[in-house]
């Protein structure tokens, strides 16, 4: 049975705080223990494009997955009504009530990435597991705070880089952990887009009938979309550009870096660092809007440089303006590693009897990977205790802190320093 009681912010923020304090020095959630064969009861927060594909996947594997959507939340009220047609549950325009719920035992979180930290925080003290889209948080600071609330709180906590989930990067990990190509020294990797309009344009239309002070579906609550009361975005008069469009503005997200780069980064961490992932130690990025001139604040053209602490160097690249890109790749100094699909191994230089010793003998070899589950099934068997974690909050703090200062290294034209001791970032 659930109820739809509202409670004060204050009272809730309180009451939740200090029972998951409680039950978190047990070890303990707040939500119900789930055994293998339980029903997972779920809520979706957020249902734009991308939280309303999510929202549509996770209704037609419900019987499957033994899963059922029964609530969902958007500011947008076309939206909210488009999603409850799709799971036939509750509709929530605060995201507060539908966490205040009992019978729910986990939410996907689709918002904007300003909202991403909160909205994650507030569902585990609430007693939810969590899926996060990617990035995980606006913020460094944002993904510290969410890294240690997933260690008090002891929730199931999933980020959503897709790659992740994909064996072929576990089964890289492993090698390079053998040393099947010896030391590895850098990386490089894209991912690039190119259309005759814009993918940030084109797959994120302004509806012009939407806005604040609109009655019935075109209504949207603007001031809690921005969420300036907490300090998230800055307080503006309405702007559609920026409703619909956010992934082109600063405030609300890092734009390519954010959204395409993160993509690349966390499955090359898993490869080359473990499934934690690794804080780098200095961050470099430039680029610049080359092309897409239309009052953008994100460049179209990005790439990024990343030293790490265990002796190994990053190249990433991400374009909105050329789709041809570079693949995934590791350098060893006995060998070189290509990645996606199944890893190719090959010697390099003057090494092939270093690497034939560390496979089998052979000058070029393949590593055979299996097909498994993606991060949404994942993500269920972690909550049964089945699975663990593709893309944990470690994993997921270690990237966001490496793109986060590309990002900052960009906007600033600095090289950005990760002070390890203080956590926080130093511009040099």
């Amino acid at each position: 049975m659930h109820t739809n009681k509202v409670i004060s912010r204050r009272g809730f923020v309180k009451s939740t705080a200090s029972a998951a304090g409680a039950v978190a020095a047990a070890g303990f959630g707040l939500s119900r223990v789930l055994g293998a064969n339980d029903r997972i009861r779920l809520g979706v927060i957020g249902c734009g494009g991308m939280g309303t594909g999510h929202l549509a996947d996770m209704v037609k594997r419900s019987e499957a997955e033994n899963t059922q959507v029964v609530a969902v939340s958007d500011v947008y009220q076309k939206r909210l009504s488009r999603a409850q047609g799709l799971c036939k549950g509750e509709g929530y325009a605060d995201y507060r009530k539908l966490l205040e719920r009992q019978d729910i035992d986990a939410v996907l979180i689709a918002t904007p990435d300003h909202w991403h930290s909160k909205i994650s925080i507030d569902a585990m003290e609430s007693g939810k597991h969590v899926y996060c889209e990617k990035p995980m948080t606006h913020t460094t600071e944002q993904a510290i705070q969410v890294r240690d609330a997933v260690r008090r709180l002891k929730k199931v906590f999933q980020v959503g880089p897709n790659a992740t989930a994909e064996d072929g990067y576990w089964k890289a990990g492993k090698a390079v952990r053998e040393r099947r190509i010896g030391k590895v020294t850098w990386a490089h990797g894209s991912y690039n887009r190119n259309a005759r309009l814009c993918l940030f344009n084109e797959h994120q239309k302004v509806d012009s009938t939407a806005g604040p002070g609109k009655t019935g579906e075109d209504n949207v609550n603007w001031d809690m979309w921005l969420g300036h009361e907490w300090g998230l975005a800055p307080k503006i008069p309405w702007n559609p550009e920026h409703f619909f469009r956010f992934r082109k503005y600063f405030p609300y997200n890092g734009g390519v870096a954010t959204d395409l780069l993160y993509h690349k980064l966390a499955p090359l961490l898993i490869a080359i660092a473990g499934p934690d992932g690794e804080y780098p130690l200095r961050v470099n990025a430039s680029g610049g809007v080359y092309v897409e001139k239309d009052g953008r604040d994100i460049p179209d053209t990005f790439l990024m440089t990343a030293d790490y602490p265990s002796e190994w160097s990053l190249f990433l690249v991400s374009t909105l303006t050329n789709d041809a890109g570079i693949p995934d790749r590791l350098y060893g100094k006995h060998g070189t590693m290509d990645l996606g699909g199944e890893p190719r191994l090959r010697f390099n230089g003057d090494f092939k009897e270093e690497f034939r010793a560390k496979n089998e003998g052979k000058d070029e070899t393949t590593l055979a990977v299996e097909k498994g589950r993606d991060l949404k099934g994942n993500w269920y068997d972690a909550i049964r205790g089945t699975a663990t974690l593709r893309c944990n909050v470690e994993l997921g703090t270690s990237t966001m802190i490496a793109i986060k200062m590309a990002v900052e290294s960009y906007r600033q034209r600095k090289t950005m320093l990760w002070d390890a001791k203080a956590e926080k970032i130093r511009a040099s």
